[in-house]
């Protein structure tokens, strides 16, 4: 690139000059050259503090990514054999994460002789959603599944 059209520290636009004395000008003022637009015709091309900039972006992006919610998956796990007051303890801690914005997944492990009861954990879990559903209107993202002794559900917030 022979030519660039370089913008000086003070944001100034000085115009299209040599790339040679473009580097020339920013070592005499002890700074960087650094190409800003490349696509452009000529180039574009800015005087600047190098580790500045950078650390000015790396600030930005930092500041950006404080801002995003990082939405998790957070855990329920329930038994055939629940109470009712345990049941209603844990579908008050489900409605709590979802009004978070987190997801929950609640499930249902089923051990020896539980294994044959596929259908009440079913209903177990259903009935759950039900009571969640009172509180935060859900939405199911994953339906039951089943592997193993293990059925699951993930739900989240509508």
């Amino acid at each position: 690139m022979p030519e660039v059209r370089l913008v000086d520290e003070n944001g100034e636009n000085v115009g299209v000059i040599e790339t040679r004395k473009a580097l020339a000008m920013a070592q005499d003022r002890g700074l960087d050259l650094v190409e800003v637009s490349p696509l452009a015709q000529p180039p574009v091309a800015k005087i600047v503090d190098y580790s500045k900039m950078r650390y000015q972006e790396e600030k930005e992006r930092r500041k950006e990514k404080a801002k995003q919610k990082k939405v998790e998956t957070k855990g329920i796990r329930l038994s055939l054999r629940i109470s009712d007051h345990d049941k209603e303890v844990k579908a008050n801690q489900a409605a709590k994460f979802l009004s978070q914005d987190d997801k929950v997944k609640i499930e249902i492990l089923l051990r020896g002789r539980e294994r044959q009861h596929y259908d009440l954990a079913k209903e177990i879990i259903r009935k759950f959603m039900e009571a969640i559903n009172n509180n935060v209107e859900i939405n199911v993202e994953q339906p039951i599944n089943i592997q193993g002794g293990k059925i699951s559900v993930l739900i989240a917030k509508k």
